[in-house]
């Protein structure tokens, strides 16, 4: 359902939209349909002169669980994976305006690698940013093997992305996944008034500085591509649909 992604623009912070997952019975696990809204919502916001920066937020204790495992094992049984998630992904990587991101609980999958996409994130203590790609016989995604080398290093990228190992909020700190801890209870707070001060900023300035940090975007889209070529084989191999019919059964 669609409802399962809020977007929002909120009157008391200007030029701000919120996208918001709203599916906290799932963990805020995301499906075909709820990546499509966000598409949407991104490219809104790339063309609207209204819209100066967009903010991901979760739920309390929760900010993704990631990809919908039925969505997975309905593709590994012989279903369609569709568009939706490259699409998404792609949309997240090209965005020509800031986004920042409040996480307060898990963070899985993409619910983790979405951050790397993100200008700025902000964290509660009590976070933890987990890509159990490999457990579940898959690989890494949304260009994370390219860019999470780049920010952390290769051992801790290893760590992460190969080996599934946890991030605490103070490691995703030390390894520059977020930018700061705050919190529980003031993550959105301070998420939605990050958003509002780069809004307020002079836009075109704001938009050549970032693309200055950011860099040439090719050889991430490039990245999204071969990642995904991978993750579609995988996911219609035997050992992925193992992983995925003994997950669903927990």
């Amino acid at each position: 359902m669609t409802d399962h992604v809020l977007v929002e623009r909120p009157e008391a912070y200007p030029g701000v939209q919120v996208i918001r997952f709203n599916r906290p019975e799932k963990k805020n696990a995301i499906t075909r349909d709820m990546y499509a809204k966000m598409t949407n919502a991104l490219t809104v916001a790339s063309s609207d002169p209204a819209l100066r920066a967009t903010a991901f937020l979760g739920t309390d204790g929760c900010f993704s669980a990631g990809n919908d495992m039925a969505d997975f094992l309905a593709f590994a049984m012989g279903g369609s994976m569709g568009m939706e998630v490259i699409e998404f992904l792609k949309a997240l990587a090209t965005a020509t305006k800031p986004i920042v991101s409040g996480v307060d609980g898990l963070a899985i999958g993409i619910g983790t690698t979405i951050h790397l996409h993100c200008d700025l994130t902000i964290s509660s203590a009590r976070s933890l940013f987990k890509t159990p790609f490999v457990d579940l016989a898959l690989v890494p995604e949304a260009a994370s093997s390219l860019i999470a080398p780049r920010i952390m290093g290769h051992q801790r990228a290893f760590a992460l992305l190969a080996a599934g190992e946890p991030l605490d909020a103070k490691g995703a700190l030390d390894a520059g996944l977020i930018w700061k801890i705050v919190g529980q209870d003031a993550v959105e707070e301070e998420t939605l008034a990050l958003a509002a001060r780069l809004a307020k900023k002079p836009p075109e300035a704001l938009r050549i500085a970032r693309d200055l940090v950011r860099g040439d975007r090719s050889d991430v889209l490039a990245r999204i591509d071969e990642e995904a070529k991978h993750f579609a084989a995988q996911l219609k191999s035997a050992e992925a649909r193992a992983a995925f019919e003994a997950f669903m059964r927990r």
